[in-house]
């Protein structure tokens, strides 16, 4: 990967800037690389069972709906109501205080907008009278989990808790060895193009020094490169124009006039 550097000439002189420009030019930079933070652990089962916050969760405990705090009772048990209906919730664990914005919705893992809504799986009016049953699907610190419960309708409390999804689990199980397996291609690539780019690089110094040394066994010198302070110009003589009697330039120093065009 190759980067453009822009400098002012007034920060640094022209020698220090052709040697930086020609290392940029000629792809001599260090390694630089993307790579996306993966969505889950490589042991998702095992984090699941060792981790503590995990561990709290699993086991039923006390939600609450913590959405529209400031607002009253009546106005916040209609709310809870049409954001259900609508597929999402904000529930907290009352015990290690834990908030998660919940969507209950059906293929919560396809990135179109009308496969994901809410479907009697995820959301249930009807089994119990004054409950809503809620179920969701989320990843949760890189593990696929399931949040379960339900919650009151007047109250707006209940009972939940998270299990392990492994369906889902297994999935980005394989989304995860994907994406290592891509990244490490691309670090080859880029490994063995470096690598040519340096074998070029010593065959040219190698081919620069047997033209050098042919050259001096002839008795010749090497023609010299131009230098930064001369620009890259080369000075052509150019013919002088002759300068009027009445022309202002013909005032000044012979010396000046001699390099009017």
């Amino acid at each position: 990967m190759c980067s453009i550097v822009v400098f002012s000439m007034n920060e640094v002189d022209s020698e220090s800037m052709l040697s930086v420009l020609t290392n940029t030019l000629s792809c001599e930079v260090g390694i630089i690389t993307q790579r996306k933070m993966p969505r889950v652990v490589p042991d998702q089962r095992s984090t699941f069972d060792n981790d503590e916050l995990f561990r709290r969760l699993s086991r039923e405990c006390e939600v609450k709906y913590t959405g529209f705090r400031d607002r009253p009772l009546e106005e916040r048990q209609l709310r809870f109501q049409t954001e259900c209906r609508e597929g999402h919730a904000d529930i907290a664990f009352v015990a290690t205080g834990t908030n998660l914005q919940l969507n209950f919705e059906s293929n919560a893992w396809s990135d179109k907008d009308e496969d994901r809504i809410p479907t009697r799986e995820y959301v249930d009016f009807e089994r119990e009278p004054g409950k809503v049953h809620l179920k969701s699907q989320f990843i949760m610190n890189g593990v696929c989990v399931i949040w379960r419960g339900w919650i009151d309708l007047h109250r707006l409390d209940g009972i939940g808790c998270i299990e392990f999804d492994s369906e889902r689990a297994e999935v980005e199980d394989q989304l995860y060895r994907q994406q290592i397996e891509q990244y490490n291609q691309r670090l080859r690539e880029f490994e063995e193009r470096h690598r040519q780019y340096q074998e070029q690089q010593e065959r040219r110094s190698h081919d620069e020094q047997e033209v050098s040394s042919s050259l001096q066994t002839r008795g010749m010198k090497p023609v010299p490169e131009l230098t930064a302070k001369q620009g890259g110009r080369v000075l052509v003589p150019v013919p002088l124009r002759p300068v009027a009697v009445n022309d202002r330039r013909s005032l000044l120093p012979w010396r000046h006039r001699m390099y009017i065009l």
